[in-house]
C-alpha cells in the first residue's frame, strides 16, 4: 500500500493526484510509499444543463444524504443496513433503462439494473399496501370517536388492533427493502459524457501533445540509478525499517520534494484557491460517498480495524467532506480549495472539485489548464487524454490525464488527472445550494416561497503528485556529468539550488 502526500487545489471541485511508483516493477499488492500530492478541489453551483446528459444525471443521481445506523451483519432473511441513503431518481432509471444499461456495459460496472428495477418495483406495491393500511387504520380510529354500542366499539377494537399489526409488520419489510434497493443502487455509476471514447484504456483519445522528448547524446539512465549515484535515496534501510517498496529522501530530494510542494500551493493559490491541510482519518460513510469502496474485496483504502473509519487514500475525501449534509450561500460559489494531505492506498493518489452543471465542463478545463500550465513551465513532455469509459471510476463523468515522458523508462507515465464527478457525489454527501432567486410560488402567508435547493458539481484534479514528479525531472533533466539541472520556477523554492551534483567523484 502506499503512502502519499499531495497538494490538490479545489474549487469544491477537487483535483486527483496520482503517483507513480518510484520501482518501474510494482505489485498493487505491495506496501510501496506514495508522497505527498497538492489536490484541487471545486464547489459550485449549477444552473439548468444545456445537455440532456447533465439533466439526466441530475435527475438520477441527486439525493440528499442521511445518516443512518451502522451497518449491520448479513444473516438469513436479513439485509445489511447501509450508513447511509442518496436520494436517487429511481423513476429516471427506470424510464430511461436501456440509455443506463449501456452505460453500465460501457463502464465494465457490476452494477445489476435488473435487481434494481425489480426492487424499486416491489417496494412502490409494498408502498401502496402501507398507504392502503394506514388509511383504514385512520378510519376505525375516526369511528371510535363518536358514540357506538359496546359490541361495536369491541369490534373496532380488535379491527384496529389487527390493522396496527399488519402495519407494523408492512413497515418493516418496506425499511429492509429500502435498504437493499439503496445498497444495490449505490453500485450503478455516474452516466458519461457524451464525448467520451468507449472502450477500455486503449481507447483513450488524445487532446494535446506539448512539447517533444529531449534527445540524449549521453546514456540515459532512469531515476533509479540517478539517485542512487547523487545519494538522493535510500531504499535498503527503508526496506529494514517498512518493508519491501518504501524509501528515505535524503539530500537535494528533501528540498526538491518541498520545493515543488511549496511552488504548486502558491501557483494555484494566485488563481483564488483556499489551502488546506485536510484530517488523515475519516469515516468510513464518507469514503463510499465520494465513490470509494474502503471494505470491499479489491479495495484500495486502509480501513482502521474495529472502527468505522479510514486512512484516506486522496485529499479528495476529506475536502469533499468538508461541506457534508450542508446549504452553501449561492453567492459563495464556487467554492475552491487547494489542499495538502498524505495519502494511504495501495495505488496512485487523487483529489477531487465541483461545480454547478451548466458550468462543470468549463471548471474542468480551467482544472486541466492549471494542470498543464505547471507542468509546461517546469518544461516538460507531456500529452494530455480524454480517458475512455472502461477506464472511469463510478463518480467520474469524465476524466483527463496527463502523461509526461520519462526518459529513462522509456515510456509516458501519468502525473495527474483531472475529473468531472457532476452532482454523483453532491447528492451523497448531501452537499447542496439555493439558487439566490425566490419561487413564483407564495405561501399561505402570501410571502415568496425560498427557492428549491440544488446539488453542486464536484471535480477533481492532482495539482502534483510528488513522487511521478520527481521520476520526471530527475530523468528529463539529467546531464552527462551525472548532475541534474533544477527546473528555474523551482529554485526560490529550494534556497536557490540550480544544480544537483554528485557528492563523490
Amino acid at each position: 500500500m502506499a503512502l502519499q502526500c499531495r497538494l490538490s487545489g479545489a474549487t469544491i471541485q477537487s483535483l486527483k493526484t496520482a503517483t507513480i511508483p518510484i520501482s518501474s516493477s510494482s505489485s498493487r499488492l505491495i506496501f510501496r510509499p506514495i508522497p505527498k500530492t497538492l489536490n484541487l478541489a471545486l464547489f459550485s453551483r449549477h444552473s439548468p444543463p444545456k445537455a440532456p446528459p447533465f439533466t439526466l444525471l441530475i435527475r438520477t443521481l441527486s439525493a440528499p444524504a442521511v445518516t443512518v445506523a451502522p451497518a449491520i451483519e448479513i444473516s438469513e432473511n436479513k439485509v445489511v443496513k447501509p450508513q447511509w441513503k442518496a436520494a436517487i431518481d429511481f423513476k429516471w432509471i427506470r424510464d430511461n433503462k436501456e440509455a443506463v444499461a449501456v452505460n453500465i456495459k460501457n463502464r465494465n460496472s457490476n452494477a445489476n439494473l435488473e435487481l434494481v428495477l425489480q426492487l424499486y418495483d416491489k417496494m412502490l406495491n409494498l408502498q401502496k399496501e402501507v398507504e392502503r393500511l394506514r388509511g383504514e387504520k385512520n378510519t376505525v380510529a375516526n369511528k371510535m370517536k363518536g358514540k357506538l354500542e359496546t359490541s361495536e366499539r369491541q369490534r373496532l377494537i380488535e379491527e384496529g388492533k389487527n390493522l396496527k399489526e399488519a402495519l407494523m409488520t408492512l413497515e418493516e419489510d418496506l425499511i429492509k427493502l429500502r435498504d437493499e434497493l439503496q445498497l444495490e443502487a449505490h453500485c450503478i455509476p455516474n452516466m458519461t459524457h457524451p464525448d467520451v471514447p468507449i472502450g477500455g484504456e486503449e481507447s483513450s483519445k488524445l487532446r494535446n501533445m506539448v512539447g517533444s522528448s529531449r534527445k540524449f547524446d549521453f546514456p540515459v539512465k532512469d531515476h533509479l540509478q540517478i539517485g542512487k549515484e547523487l545519494d538522493l535515496f535510500d531504499f535498503d534501510a527503508a526496506a529494514e525499517v517498512s518493508g519491501s517498496k518504501f524509501y528515505y529522501l535524503k539530500n537535494e530530494a528533501v528540498m526538491l520534494e518541498m520545493g515543488l510542494v511549496n511552488w504548486t500551493m502558491t501557483e494555484v493559490t494566485k488563481r483564488g484557491f483556499t489551502p488546506l491541510t485536510t484530517p488523515e482519518i475519516v469515516r468510513s460513510s464518507v469514503v463510499e460517498k465520494c465513490g470509494f469502496q474502503p471494505r470491499g474485496e479489491n479495495t484500495q483504502v486502509y480501513s482502521i480495524e474495529d472502527s468505522d473509519q479510514c486512512l484516506i487514500g486522496t485529499a479528495e475525501i476529506p475536502v469533499g467532506g468538508i461541506h457534508m449534509d450542508s446549504i452553501v450561500a449561492e453567492s459563495s460559489l464556487p467554492l475552491k480549495y487547494v489542499a495538502f494531505s498524505h495519502c494511504f492506498r495501495t495505488e496512485a493518489g487523487a483529489a477531487g472539485t465541483a461545480s454547478r452543471p451548466a458550468e462543470s465542463d468549463l471548471y474542468h478545463e480551467e482544472l486541466i489548464k492549471i494542470e498543464e500550465d505547471l507542468f509546461q513551465s517546469l518544461g516538460l513532455h507531456y500529452k494530455t487524454l480524454d480517458m475512455a469509459t472502461g477506464d472511469l471510476g463510478a463518480p467520474a463523468y469524465r476524466k483527463f490525464d496527463v502523461e509526461a515522458w520519462m526518459p529513462g523508462l522509456k515510456r509516458y507515465g501519468e502525473i495527474s488527472s483531472a475529473s468531472n464527478c457532476t452532482d454523483y457525489q453532491s447528492r451523497r454527501l448531501g452537499i447542496r445550494y439555493r439558487p439566490s432567486e425566490t419561487s413564483s410560488a407564495t405561501s399561505k402567508k402570501g410571502k415568496a416561497s425560498l427557492a428549491t435547493t440544488k446539488f453542486v458539481h464536484t471535480l477533481n484534479a492532482t495539482a502534483c503528485a510528488v513522487p511521478r514528479m520527481l521520476v520526471c525531472l530527475l530523468e528529463n533533466f539529467q546531464q552527462e556529468d551525472g548532475s541534474v539541472i533544477i527546473p528555474y520556477p523551482l529554485r526560490p523554492f529550494m534556497g536557490g539550488i540550480e544544480l544537483i551534483s554528485p557528492k563523490f567523484r
